[in-house]
């Protein structure tokens, strides 16, 4: 089974950002790797210039990289970017928003888990399109995993298998109606929130974690005590998504476990240590709608 390590969600710091993909090109044992701003594009300026760097630097590395479109278009300009990255043809695209795909035109391609594959048409027509792979939206339960990847023989099916799950993208920016600011004037506020900003209900539980226009779970997804039904599930890949903690450490225990070198018990208990204070679920994957209220393994 294959791994991909998927795009930094966050507004991380440039230098940060930069770093953190150098690493990732030394140190980790990764097939696949999505680079590119899916959340929100105001963030683009501060990266674009070490982009051709970090993509030089990963496929020297023999990692396939994939350069990721925006989840979300609102904007003229962020439809005019969408577009030039599905023409350029110089690297893989996974595509996060349905018109990206009708850029490609057929050309082979990636899919994101922003797009909505929740049954076998979907998935079978994607294919069809030029789908290469196919990354599944985290909120699927194995039954229909397996039932999509038994009817999509055609492209490889990948599971989100760690992080805190991606549930939706938003016009209004949250981090800047917090602060009382304009999203046009948002002063980039969401940087001080490296691992996305907790929310609390009114009874003070943490329930779901905001990142600009973003709103994600606040348990970390963690499927690695599932590996042997997802083998079975005819899954191909792995989707870990960038954490404010040593990812590096994350994928290469996730690839000690695939290649049999560690139990996934162990496995487990390695990565609750290097995220820990965070609750982890695969309440998803089990089709259960109970919520995470305190670090360990939820169901």
């Amino acid at each position: 089974m294959k791994l991909t390590l998927g795009p930094v969600l966050f507004n991380w710091e440039p230098e940060v950002w930069r770093d953190f993909y150098f690493r990732v090109a030394d140190e980790a044992a990764v097939d696949a790797v999505a680079v590119g701003e899916v959340v929100c594009s105001k963030r683009m300026p501060f990266f674009d210039d070490h982009l051709p760097a970090v993509l030089d630097r990963l496929t020297a590395a023999g990692k396939e990289v994939l350069v990721s479109s925006l989840a979300l278009i609102t904007l003229e300009r962020e439809r005019r970017r969408t577009e030039e990255l599905a023409h350029a043809g110089e690297w893989l695209v996974e595509a996060n928003d349905i018109s990206c795909i009708a850029h490609l035109g057929g050309r082979p391609h990636v899919v994101g888990p922003f797009v909505n594959v929740y049954n076998e048409g979907t998935a079978q027509w994607l294919a069809a399109q030029g789908a290469r792979r196919i990354c599944l939206p985290p909120e699927l339960p194995l039954q229909s995993i397996a039932a999509i990847a038994a009817a999509t023989p055609q492209a490889e099916i990948e599971v989100f298998a760690f992080g805190r799950a991606p549930l939706a993208i938003s016009a209004r920016c949250y981090h800047a109606r917090l602060h009382k600011l304009a999203k046009d004037n948002c002063r980039f506020v969401c940087a001080a929130d490296p691992d996305g900003l907790p929310v609390d209900t009114l009874d003070d539980e943490r329930f779901l974690v905001v990142n600009g226009v973003q709103t994600l779970a606040h348990a970390c997804t963690n499927l690695i005590l599932d590996l042997d039904d997802l083998a079975r599930a005819n899954v191909a890949s792995l989707r870990l998504s960038p954490q404010h903690c040593d990812m590096v450490a994350v994928i290469n225990t996730f690839r000690d476990v695939l290649d049999g070198k560690k139990p996934p018990e162990q496995g487990f208990q390695e990565l609750s240590a290097i995220y820990p204070d965070v609750p982890t679920t695969n309440n998803f994957l089990r089709a259960r709608a109970t919520m995470a209220k305190s670090p360990g393994l939820v169901g």
